[in-house]
């Protein structure tokens, strides 16, 4: 991915999510503050947990909470400060690290939103998210499948989709969060023309002026003329059609067994999956903790790690902050696209 070294100050600082305070996003934000940042960002999450990340590490962090996001606080920050807009009421300093809990699960949604609308204020430039708990955020009534439908639920943004991102291959997902059972009846052409216009968007963001996209076939070989299905003809093809006569340069539906293959070879520039463990497996084989995932269609820049909240080493001293740092480099590197474009 691009070096973040290369991109021009930023007149506003990123934002970054702690996600689930009983899991690993307090402990790689730490550490990704100790090692330093290539721009200046905003943490948002419980003060406690964070507090907790920096004595059990030793890591040369100091807290700073500030009230809101403006040129005042902005001033403050300095290599080795981490600046806090906490969530409230505060987590207890006992929280009981690995496990699910509502007020965990609360913390972590209360933190997105204030995140979100920050960014709808224009107040900070990108927001970065570690990972939350779903089973935790439902305990707490909060009836959410993840980050991107809240995201788009909270922004009002009428089509998202989810793109994942390595050094490899970009998958973008037809549908997300839904049953295997429920996939076929959800694709219609209007959804893969959307997501194949998304995954043009998302390229021009990312750099690439002339997209070349591969859509994925929902069944086995494609359908095979029809021999497996009729979605690949009757939905797939003809919004693959549509696309063409747009000028966007997509093509397919190509077998899903074969074609993140070829994308990785270097043929095509994006992927368009059909639902999500098509697209997701190729992505996390090829390294979880390269994998960034990256929100299309909101009125902002949104990266996310590519890992859950490690409920089993969460509070150990040894999670990997290496996919929080390649989100945020991919925030900074859209962002210095975009400000060129």
């Amino acid at each position: 991915m691009p070096s973040s070294s290369m991109l021009h100050p930023l007149p506003v600082p990123l934002a970054i999510t702690m996600g689930d305070a009983a899991g690993i996003g307090p402990e790689i934000i730490v550490k990704l503050h100790a090692k330093g940042l290539a721009q200046p960002c905003v943490v948002y999450g419980d003060l406690t947990s964070l507090q907790r990340a920096v004595t059990a590490l030793g890591a040369p962090v100091r807290l700073i909470a500030i009230d809101r996001v403006d040129t005042q606080a902005f001033a403050q920050a300095a290599p080795g400060i981490m600046l806090v807009r906490p969530t409230f009421p505060a987590l207890p300093a006992d929280l009981p690290m690995g496990q699910v809990d509502a007020r965990a699960g609360q913390a972590a949604y209360d933190a997105l939103c204030m995140a979100i609308d920050d960014a709808k204020l224009k107040r900070v430039s990108a927001i970065v998210t570690a990972p939350l708990n779903k089973e935790a955020m439902h305990a707490a009534g909060i009836d959410f499948p993840g980050h991107t439908e809240i995201l788009a639920q909270r922004t009002h943004a009428p089509h998202v989709a989810m793109m994942l991102v390595n050094d490899q291959l970009r998958v973008i997902l037809a549908t997300i969060h839904i049953a295997l059972s429920r996939v076929s009846e959800t694709i219609t052409q209007e959804l893969e023309l959307r997501t194949i216009q998304l995954a043009q968007r998302a390229c021009l963001g990312m750099g690439i002026t002339h997209p070349r996209i591969a859509v994925a076939g929902l069944n086995p070989h494609a359908g095979e003329n029809g021999k497996f299905g009729r979605e690949d003809l009757d939905f797939i093809a003809p919004a693959i059609e549509q696309a063409q006569a747009l000028g966007i340069q997509a093509s397919g539906p190509w077998p899903g067994d074969t074609i993140f293959m070829r994308a990785r070879r270097g043929e095509f520039d994006i992927v368009v999956a059909q639902y999500h463990d098509q697209g997701l497996i190729p992505i996390k084989y090829l390294g979880v903790d390269e994998g960034v995932n990256v929100t299309v269609g909101l009125p902002f820049v949104r990266t996310s790690v590519d890992h859950g909240t490690a409920f089993d080493i969460a509070g150990k001293g040894i999670a990997d902050p290496s996919s929080l740092e390649t989100a945020f480099n991919l925030a900074l590197s859209m962002l210095g696209q975009s400000r060129d474009n």
